[in-house]
């Protein structure tokens, strides 16, 4: 297996909206560990274009991770799940809400749209013509026949899980890997049910209780910058530490100017869980957006994600990092604007 059988432990998160690149995912493999391409928020098209350029770039096995859709998740949702028209209400009130301030900006908020019909079902297909070696999934657990298929492909599953119990429904679905996602992690918190609270489950803990599930290979995730951090959950039992806030600074990362300077600007003074931006729990820094608005952001995605939409361009297109979602692990300070395959050797350090 790919994941268990890497030169480094490390995994090179999978950071949607322009981070990871191909010359990021490249750049990881090439170091000895996994670098993941970041299918959500990518045409078919895009993702191949992307894919086929890892391909050029490197020899080194990589993964393309995609969102599952409400449609397709297969995880039992929770209480407090928002539908129908009470769903629809939810966004419409949190649209209105920003409606001042799109209008200071000179920008529409769109009507909240859902799920692109057939985009689960193309990407899938690109992902099994194109024989990518891994495939992860956030956001939910894809039908046993969906992983059953991947394998048949001799593409290999991962599942992002935060709780035990979302660990044990991914192991009887039959995924070949866990990604083990901690509190500490920068962007959306992994859960397989968009209400439900993310806990604080921290991470070392979590591996062991994992580890104590299952022998398939645990990638653990969350505020992890350096060596020791990384040799503390190989010792609880993952068999690599994935990093993605520490890759941000990097030149391979397509990470945005204003994004940069945000994440060594000294004003920034932590992190927070908000849905302001995307309808889904996610870690980022703390603005003045994200304090006065994630109180009135519903779980509600990807509803709310092209509601906000216009305000993140408007912001970026600005050079103003006001607006935009600055994703950051609580352990972002330690990022540092050197090349990648420096931080994955420095993150391996004696491991």
């Amino acid at each position: 297996m790919v994941i268990s059988s890497l030169d480094v432990p490390v995994v090179g998160a999978p950071m949607a909206g322009g981070p990871s690149t191909p010359e990021l995912v490249a750049a990881v493999g090439d170091a000895g560990g996994l670098g993941f391409l970041a299918g959500a928020y990518l045409t078919t098209e895009a993702l191949a274009r992307d894919i086929a350029d890892v391909w050029d770039a490197t020899s080194r096995p990589f993964g393309v991770n995609l969102f599952v859709p409400a449609h397709a998740n297969t995880y039992a949702a929770g209480p407090g799940q928002l539908v129908g028209s009470d769903r629809a209400r939810a966004v419409a009130a949190y649209r209105a809400s920003l409606a001042p301030l799109a209008g200071r900006l000179g920008v529409e908020l769109p009507e909240p749209s859902g799920e692109e019909p057939g985009a689960w079902e193309r990407a899938l297909d690109l992902v099994v013509r194109e024989r990518v070696p891994v495939v992860s999934f956030t956001f939910g657990l894809p039908s046993k026949a969906v992983l059953g298929e991947l394998r048949r492909a001799g593409i290999e599953s991962v599942v992002t899980v935060t709780d035990v119990p979302e660990a044990t429904a991914a192991i009887e679905a039959g995924v070949d890997a866990l990604c083990v996602q901690g509190p500490e992690a920068g962007g959306h918190r992994g859960t397989l049910d968009e209400a439900k609270d993310p806990g604080e489950h921290e991470l070392v803990g979590l591996v062991r209780s994992v580890r104590a599930l299952t022998d398939l290979p645990v990638v653990a995730a969350g505020g992890i910058a350096d060596s020791a951090r990384a040799a503390e959950v190989l010792a609880a039992g993952a068999t690599a530490a994935q990093i993605g806030t520490a890759l941000l600074l990097t030149p391979e990362a397509g990470t945005g100017l204003a994004y940069r300077r945000a994440l060594v600007d000294p004003d920034y003074a932590g992190t927070t869980v908000t849905r302001a931006f995307s309808g889904r729990w996610a870690r980022a820094l703390e603005t003045e957006f994200v304090r006065e608005h994630s109180v009135h952001a519903p779980a509600a995605f990807p509803e709310v994600h092209h509601v906000t939409a216009p305000l993140r361009r408007a912001s970026a297109a600005a050079d103003d990092p006001g607006l935009i979602a600055l994703w950051a692990g609580t352990a972002w300070r330690s990022a540092r604007a050197v090349p990648a395959a420096e931080v994955v050797r420095s993150i391996a350090g004696a491991l």
